[in-house]
Parts: structure tokens; C-alpha cells; sequence
């Protein structure tokens, strides 16, 4: 409550100071972004600082938190004939619903026009804890951020999970209020120079802005030079012109030389996305995503910024969820879940939601691997996705272990970055042509030059 009337209160204040200040336009307009900056940046802090003492309380209560959060669900269960109206014990809960894949889940509750097992109308809590926390750790490890002006988003969608009660430029963002299209925002964060943190819905999103940088950059640099939108800039013009002539490898740093962190929104499979981003384009740059997103909800908040991999922590809250034990070297499941007070450090778990929309004890596919704990909480990093396997012959290969082959293979040409893949076996696309059963790898690189006979044979390999 506090949050809204602090806004209230300003709009009212701020006439009247501006009234009795003697002051010119500009000065005065300057004052009050100024005011605006440091009021929302203030009421942000304290919103955080509570959802903080929330977060505390519920993980060092694991237990508590994570039987309310079923209690929750079964609740407001809108599953017909559900067979645990008004029980909450886990072991029966566990006992009476079986485990479901998410194709299944989806399936089924198109057959009843239910939401998905996610559905966001009751995400809403979730998803401002997990940017509230998030905006106070970036602030946190980056205090620079939080500067007027020092902040860009380069694309329509945000890497934050819930929409602030405040306009973004109120926190420094040089977005134009209500853009959606990716030319503006692109043209816009080009024009400031100073800009110390740059997001993005997705790495792979990120991606496309900066390989249509490459394709557009003249195009962008002359708009930034004769002032469409805005005013002329033409020495900031020369500065882009410069920075782009040099190649894709460090652009950021040189077309933004106080960059300092890159956000986006972890939604598990965008490792190569950010490797990629890492190595080329956005290389010397720390990246932070605030949450981890599956299903279209959030899972895992990120309290480390400042970790070169993303961590999240597992809330006890709702969704309700387990952990489900995956067999080392094979895809097979063990028989029964975990609650997340149980989990074991190094072991790695396939994520269980369930949710109040269907009551259906949801297998995600993702692949978490648990590196520590926040209280009574696990910590995980992402690992991969089951399903996503490779099988010509049943050997049953990995996403996990086909990446990292290739990144080996692609090691073995001099300054090849690897950007994006695609991997099927030939079955699929025909092509065998009465060969043996095999993989086709599609690559994208940068970096390749002048190859030599012996590095170029490599990709028969």
C-alpha cells in the first residue's frame, strides 16, 4: 500500500513545488526528473526490502511455506471431481496424482478448456517479487545502473517478469515510453553513449538486434546524424560509423564504453544464446538474468548478479514444487519426487510444478542441478532439457553432451565462434541416400577466414 500512496503523494507535491520555485523551464524540468528518479528509486528499495523479509521468512520455514503453498492449490483447484478437496498432506497428495509430461498436462487441458499448468492470473505475486529483488541486486552489484539515462531496452519484450507501477524513464530508462518497435528502441539506445546496462527480453532475442545492427548500422548511424527522431547528432553518427567498421567482436563496449551488465530473462536453452553473445558481440560484459522462467512462470529468483552463471533459488511459495531425481548418464526417472527441504547438493532433479488451475503434477523437462542453499532452499543452476535427444541407433545422446561435443569440434578452428544450431538425424530430413543412419549438424559461425585444406576437412569430421 505504501508504494502507491508515496506515488500519490508526489503527484501532488510536485505542482506546487514547481509553483513556488523561481526557476527556468529546462532547470525546473530537470529538477523534477531528478525528484521523479529519486522518489521511485526510494519507493522501489522499500518494496524490495519487504518482499526481502517475505523471502526470509518463507525459506527458513521450508516446511510451513511449502504446505501452504499446496494448501493454496488444492484450494482453488478447478479440476472437476478433484479427489483431494480439502486434504493437504503431501504424502497423499504425492500418493493420489500421478506424475504428468508437460505434452500430456497440455493436452488434457485443452480437452477441458482449462489454462495452461502456469497460467499467469495467479503469477502476479511471483513475478513483481521476482523483479522487485532483482532491480535491488542489479542496484546492488552495479550501483552505476541506477543513474539517469544509463539504462536501454533494445527490444519489445522486457527481461523483467512484471511491469513496475511507475514509467520506466522514472528508474532511468532511456526507452521512449510505449515503444514497441525493435528500429526505435535500437535507434534510441544508439544515440546515448553513456548507457551502463542493456536489456533484452532473451539472449537469443538479443542476438537478432545485434545481427540486424550489422545489416542496418549505415542506415541507423545517418538517422542518428540528421536527428530522425530526435536532434542531430552527427559526431555520435561518426562514433557508431567507427565502432561498426571494426567488426562484430567487443561492438557493445565500443558503441557503449561504460557498459557494465547485460539483462535478460533466463527461460532455460539460452546458455549457447548467451555463450555466443558472450564471445562476439558482447565480449568483457557481465550477463544477469532476474528470473527463471518455465512454463511462462517464474521458478527461480536470481539474488547474484554478480555470478558468471546464472543461480536461482527455489522458492517455497506456489507453485508448488518438487524435484524429481534424474539417473546419472540416462534420462530415466526415479519413482518418486522430492520436496525441496530434501534436495541434495550436486545432485541434479527435473522440476515438478503444480498449480492451483489444474491440480496436475506437471514434469517441466527442465534439469536443475543443485550448487548450494539460501536457508532451508536450494540454489540451482540449469542444466538442460530432457526429451531433447538424439537416438540413431539408441545411444540416446543429450542436448547437454551434443553441445558440448561441438563446441570441441568447433574449437578446432582458429577464432570460429559458434552462434546458433541445429542438429537431426538423418531419417528425418531423407537424406541418407542409402548410407548409414546419421546426424546432420547445421552451424552458425563468425570468424571463419581463409581456412586452410586440413581445418577445412574438419567439418567432415
Amino acid at each position: 500500500m505504501l508504494v502507491p500512496l508515496l506515488l500519490l503523494l508526489l503527484l501532488l507535491l510536485l505542482p506546487l513545488a514547481l509553483l513556488r520555485q523561481p526557476r527556468s523551464q529546462d532547470a525546473s524540468l530537470c529538477w523534477l526528473a531528478s525528484l521523479q528518479h529519486r522518489v521511485a528509486w526510494g519507493a522501489l528499495g522499500w518494496a524490495a526490502a519487504w518482499q526481502q523479509r517475505r523471502l526470509e521468512q518463507s525459506t527458513r520455514h521450508m516446511g510451513q511455506s511449502q504446505q501452504q503453498a499446496l494448501r493454496w492449490c488444492l484450494q482453488g483447484a478447478q479440476r472437476p471431481h478433484c479427489p483431494l478437496r480439502g486434504s493437504t498432506d503431501t504424502s497423499t497428495f504425492r500418493n493420489q496424482l500421478p506424475l504428468t509430461k508437460i505434452s500430456q498436462a497440455q493436452e488434457e487441458e485443452s480437452g477441458e478448456q482449462l489454462p495452461p499448468p502456469t497460467s499467469n492470473r495467479y503469477h502476479g505475486e511471483a513475478f513483481l517479487q521476482a523483479t522487485l529483488l532483482g532491480l535491488a541486486a542489479l542496484k546492488k552489484a552495479y550501483p552505476e545502473v541506477v543513474s539517469p539515462g544509463s539504462t536501454a531496452r533494445v527490444t519489445p519484450t522486457s527481461p523483467w517478469p512484471s511491469p513496475l507501477p511507475w514509467p520506466g524513464h522514472a528508474l532511468g530508462h532511456t526507452s521512449p515510453p510505449g515503444a514497441r518497435d525493435p528500429g526505435a528502441l535500437l535507434l534510441e539506445a544508439l544515440r546515448c553513449p553513456g548507457l551502463r546496462a542493456l536489456e533484452a527480453g532473451t539472449a537469443a532475442e538479443l542476438m537478432d538486434v545485434f545481427s540486424g545492427l550489422e545489416a542496418d548500422g549505415e542506415e541507423l548511424a545517418e538517422a542518428v546524424a540528421t536527428g530522425n527522431p530526435g536532434a542531430p547528432l552527427p559526431r555520435r553518427a561518426a562514433e557508431l560509423q567507427e565502432a561498426l567498421e571494426q567488426g562484430p567482436r567487443g561492438l557493445a563496449l565500443r558503441l557503449w564504453p561504460k557498459l557494465q551488465v547485460v539483462v535478460t530473462l533466463d527461460s532455460g536453452g539460452q546458455t549457447e544464446a548467451v555463450a555466443a553473445l558472450g564471445a562476439l558481440w558482447c565480449q568483457g560484459l557481465a550477463f544477469f538474468s532476474p528470473a527463471y522462467a518455465a512454463s511462462g512462470g517464474v521458478v527461480g529468483l536470481n539474488l547474484w548478479p554478480e555470478q558468471p552463471r546464472g543461480l536461482y533459488l527455489l522458492p517455497p511459495g506456489a507453485p508448488f514444487i518438487e524435484l524429481l531425481p534424474v539417473k546419472e548418464g540416462a534420462q530415466e526417472e526415479a519413482a518418486s519426487t522430492l520436496l525441496l527441504a530434501e534436495a541434495q547438493k550436486g545432485m541434479e532433479y527435473e522440476l515438478v510444478l503444480t498449480d492451483h488451475t489444474s491440480l496436475t503434477r506437471c514434469q517441466l523437462g527442465d534439469v536443475v542441478q543443485v550448487v548450494g542453499a539460501y536457508n532451508q532452499c536450494p540454489v540451482v543452476r540449469f542444466v538442460c532439457r530432457l526429451g531433447q535427444a538424439l537416438s540413431v541407433r539408441g545411444e540416446d545422446i543429450g542436448e547437454d553432451v551434443f553441445s558440448e561435443a561441438l563446441g570441441r569440434a568447433v574449437g578446432q578452428w582458429p577464432g570460429a565462434k559458434l552462434l546458433d544450431h541445429v542438429c537431426v538425424e538423418s531419417s528425418i530430413l531423407d537424406s541418407s541416400e542409402g548410407s548409414a543412419p546419421h546426424y546432420e549438424v547445421f552451424v552458425e559461425l563468425r570468424g571463419l577466414r581463409n581456412l586452410s585444406e586440413e581445418n577445412r576437412d574438419k567439418d567432415q569430421d
